[in-house]
C-alpha cells in the first residue's frame, strides 16, 4: 500500500479590531478611545476564515487560526473556532506591543514556520483599523512564498497547486499558484457562515496555546516597537467644515442658487 497523503493544512491570520461603528477620537490626546469599545474580528479576516472553511468542506483540510495581540484576543480565536476552525494559536507577549506592519509580519511569519507543514496561508485583504494591506505580502516575502492579493475565488487543483481568481482594476485575472502560498481575500470569496451551537461548545472548552517571542525564536529588538520601522505620531479627526450651504426649493431654483454660489466662490470657468 502507498503512503497515505496528509490533509491540506491552512493557516488563517486574523486580527481583533475596535468595532468601527463605535470608533471615537479623543480630542485632547488625538488617539483612539478604546475604553468601553467592543472588539470584533476584522471583517475582512472573516472572509479569509470562510475561504478556509469552504476548502475544508471540499478537501477535509485542517485549519489553524492565529492572531497577535493581548491575552483577551483569544476571544477572536474562540469566535473563529465556533465557526468550524480546528485549532487556534495566540501570539501574545509584552515585547510585541507597538508593532508596525513589518514587526507584525515578522512575528506572524515566525509563527507559521513554527507550525510546520502549512500549505496555504490566508489573510483578509486589510485591517479596518489600519488599511495598509501590507501584512499579507510582507509575510509571504519573509516566508519566501508566492502570493496573490484581492483573491475572490480559490480552487484546489491537487495537493500542490491552486487555481485562483483575483480582482483588478481592469477585470479578473486567473492564476495558477504552487503550494505553499499566501492569499489575501476579498468579500466575493464567500459570505461568512454563522457559529454553530456544537462548535460554540467546543470553542468554549478549547485550550488555546500562547506563544511569546522566545517561543518563536525572536529577539526582543526585532519585534514590537523596537523592531518597527514606522511609528504613529498621532491620530486625528479632520476639522469640521463650516462653509457648507444647503440648497432647497424647486429644481430650477436649486440650479440657479448653485450657479450663483459657484460663481461667488470664483470656481474656474464660471
Amino acid at each position: 500500500m502507498g503512503k497515505k497523503e496528509r490533509s491540506m493544512h491552512i493557516a488563517v491570520c486574523i486580527k481583533q479590531v475596535p468595532d468601527t461603528k463605535n470608533v471615537r477620537i479623543d480630542p485632547d490626546t488625538h488617539t483612539l478611545v478604546r475604553q468601553g469599545v467592543e472588539s470584533i474580528i476584522n471583517p475582512f479576516d472573516l472572509f479569509a476564515v470562510e475561504a478556509a472553511l469552504k476548502i475544508k468542506d471540499e478537501t477535509q483540510a485542517t485549519i489553524t487560526v492565529l492572531t497577535m495581540g493581548p491575552p483577551q484576543a483569544d476571544e477572536a480565536l474562540r469566535d473563529a473556532l465556533s465557526r468550524g476552525v480546528d485549532d487556534a494559536v495566540l501570539l501574545s507577549d509584552r515585547a510585541f506591543a507597538g508593532s508596525d506592519t513589518w514587526a507584525t509580519s515578522t512575528t506572524l511569519a515566525a509563527a507559521i514556520r513554527k507550525m510546520g507543514d502549512v500549505d496555504l496561508v490566508l489573510c483578509g485583504k486589510q485591517a479596518v483599523d489600519g488599511d495598509t494591506a501590507q501584512v499579507g505580502p510582507e509575510m509571504a516575502t519573509f516566508l519566501d512564498m508566492p502570493y496573490a492579493t484581492f483573491v475572490k475565488k480559490i480552487e484546489v487543483l491537487d495537493g500542490s497547486a491552486l487555481k485562483i481568481s483575483r480582482q483588478t482594476d481592469e477585470g479578473v485575472e486567473i492564476w495558477k499558484l504552487p503550494t505553499p502560498c499566501l492569499l489575501t481575500v476579498i468579500k466575493e470569496v464567500g459570505e461568512p457562515r454563522l457559529p454553530s451551537l456544537r462548535h460554540k461548545m467546543r470553542a468554549k472548552k478549547a485550550t488555546i496555546p500562547m506563544w511569546g517571542a522566545a517561543d518563536l525564536g525572536l529577539a526582543p529588538e526585532n519585534v514590537g516597537l523596537s523592531g518597527s520601522f514606522t511609528q504613529v505620531v498621532r491620530v486625528f479627526s479632520p476639522p469640521r467644515r463650516t462653509d457648507r450651504v444647503l440648497i432647497q426649493g424647486p429644481i430650477e431654483e436649486q440650479v440657479e442658487q448653485l450657479f450663483r454660489h459657484l460663481k461667488e466662490s470664483k470656481v474656474p470657468g464660471l
